[in-house]
């Protein structure tokens, strides 16, 4: 079965939680950088006992597509930040190397990503025959808790439903696509996304983020500032600290590929103020491109704005990556709760009250 996640569960601004300083886009997603579209293909089948390469199935594949035209005909500036490098993400030497994209990109369970890879070398052989080779771009994280991991079940069809069914704009979040079987925090976790809105001496740019988040341990979890989990644990998880998260950071400012290098890096600080600790097991890696029609005119000493987007959208859609996910059980009767949100809303609450009964008391 392919399914989609209905967004009925609230979003970090729904709960009263305004992180950082910047305005959000339009939709507070990563399609508010004009001309990305994203599209998912979820997939569950099955229930109980795990029985390898039948199911139960809990996993998917999200589509990032920077623009619509021919991405091996219309290559763009991008560049890749890998912090731990426990991952198995493919396309990215290349990425290094050259300084651009010229891929869809993808991003799925572990054991998928070469399933998912060749997908796309034959999305791309469609559209440019006669060529002999293409680069493309598989991120991952791994579900293995609550789906048949050994089993890949992500196909071709899966991905092509992904790139069909792209749009914009897109909030779609949680339990859907590559997030269907992941896990942050101890609590259902899936995909994530943000967007910020950076206004510079050159121009009013867009940054967006899309989050395939997968480890943190649920003791470390801070929301905006906040210690979440000192007041709030996932029924049955004490230390949940390994696993893997992916970064997609997407912006129109006209930045080169080493600019969007040191852009890449600051998703993991928007990780950090989420909690995250980056555990010997996890692969921490993010994808950072730019779609802008305009040569790269952006110096330096102004990319501070730039930076600041990315740190506070990457932190914004990791909390959103929690929030928008449903319960969802699993192989073996394996379990992940959903973040229960009124009780964080009233925590949250609590921690702000206190903090403002402390401001006053002190003037």
């Amino acid at each position: 079965m392919t399914s989609g996640q209905s967004n009925s569960r609230p979003r970090s601004v729904d709960l009263g939680i305004h992180i950082g300083h910047l305005c959000h886009g339009p939709q507070n997603s990563i399609t508010d950088v004009e001309g990305v579209h994203v599209g998912h293909s979820t997939i569950i089948t099955g229930e109980g006992r795990l029985i390898p390469g039948e199911g139960p199935i809990r996993t998917g594949v999200t589509v990032v597509l920077p623009h619509t035209n021919n991405l091996y005909r219309q290559k763009i500036p991008a560049a890749c930040h890998v912090l731990n490098g426990f991952g198995k993400s493919i396309g990215l030497s290349q990425i290094s190397e050259l300084g651009h994209i010229e891929s869809p990109i993808a991003l799925t369970s572990t054991l998928n990503v070469w399933n998912v890879a060749d997908a796309l070398v034959e999305h791309l052989s469609d559209l440019n025959n006669g060529v002999q080779s293409f680069n493309p771009i598989v991120l991952e994280s791994n579900d293995r808790f609550l789906n048949d991991a050994i089993g890949r079940h992500v196909k071709k069809q899966h991905v092509n439903d992904a790139i069909s069914s792209a749009s914009t704009p897109n909030i779609q979040e949680g339990n859907i696509g590559a997030g269907t079987g992941m896990t942050g925090f101890g609590w259902k976790s899936g995909i994530g996304t943000s967007s910020r809105i950076c206004e510079s001496l050159h121009g009013d740019y867009t940054v967006g983020v899309l989050v395939l988040c997968n480890m943190g341990d649920p003791r470390d979890l801070r929301i905006d500032g906040m210690q979440i989990g000192r007041y709030l644990m996932p029924p049955g998880v004490n230390d949940e600290s390994g696993g893997s998260i992916s970064f997609v950071v997407a912006t129109d400012a006209p930045v080169t590929a080493r600019q969007l290098n040191r852009m890449a890096k600051r998703a993991h600080l928007g990780l950090a103020r989420a909690g995250g600790v980056v555990s010997h097991g996890s692969g921490t890696t993010t994808l950072a491109f730019s779609n802008s029609s305009d040569k790269p005119q952006i110096d330096d000493a102004h990319l501070t704005v730039l930076f600041r987007g990315v740190v506070e959208s990457a932190e914004e859609a990791i909390i959103n990556s929690l929030l928008g996910s449903e319960t969802l059980s699993g192989r073996d009767g394996n379990v992940r709760h959903s973040i229960p949100s009124e009780r964080l809303k009233n925590i949250l609450r609590v921690q702000r009250d206190s903090l403002k009964e402390f401001s006053s008391s002190d003037k």
